[in-house]
């Protein structure tokens, strides 16, 4: 039972070294290659979780593996298919800029209270969910051959949307608790 609760940090740090094999496959125009890649990523994700659960192995070290793992693969995939011009380099920008946005203030959260937990937000989780999809059907598509064009273009939007609302909740949120913190000492 003692080697259950390592089981998904080891899955996390499996999905972390996906992340530099989907880069490469997407450098190298393989995109097949990438979305499988991109999927077994995310189902490692749901196993790991579930495992977690399941058997009581969740972890401090797995609170924030797991979460890194996810962002460098989401990060990486938006910037690789910003860079060969399969989606727009704004989208792009605002992607990464709100993950270093939420990055930033979690780290400057936690030396200013040294209170930081991890609770993602349920807008934080659709637009997941938002880029998830349009980092799957933009490998899909661009490797299987299809034609999603006007597909792709409403889920930018709808990324673009869900980035810039839950970046700003989560500014908003940590801003309030912080001069809450602030006004106590």
């Amino acid at each position: 039972m003692a080697v259950i609760k390592h089981v998904p940090n080891l899955i996390s740090l499996a999905r972390l070294i996906m992340v530099p094999i989907m880069v490469w496959l997407i450098v190298e125009n393989h995109m097949v290659g990438a979305f499988w890649v991109f999927v077994a990523a995310g189902v490692s994700d749901a196993v790991d979780g579930l495992i977690a659960k399941k058997f009581h192995a969740e972890s401090e070290l797995g609170a924030f593996l797991d979460p890194l793992a996810d962002k460098a693969l989401l990060i990486c995939a938006y910037i690789m298919l910003g860079y060969q011009g399969y989606l727009p380099v704004w989208l792009v920008i605002l992607v990464v800029f709100r993950d270093v946005l939420i990055i930033g203030g979690a780290l400057l959260y936690q030396v200013l209270t040294n209170r930081l937990s991890m609770h993602p937000m349920m807008i934080s989780k659709v637009n997941t969910v938002a880029q998830i999809i349009l980092v799957a059907l933009a490998l899909g598509g661009l490797g299987m051959g299809y034609e999603l064009g006007q597909l792709i273009g409403i889920l930018v939007y709808v990324v673009a949307v869900t980035t810039v609302a839950s970046g700003a909740v989560y500014v908003w949120t940590w801003g309030r608790m912080a001069m809450m913190e602030e006004g106590t000492e």
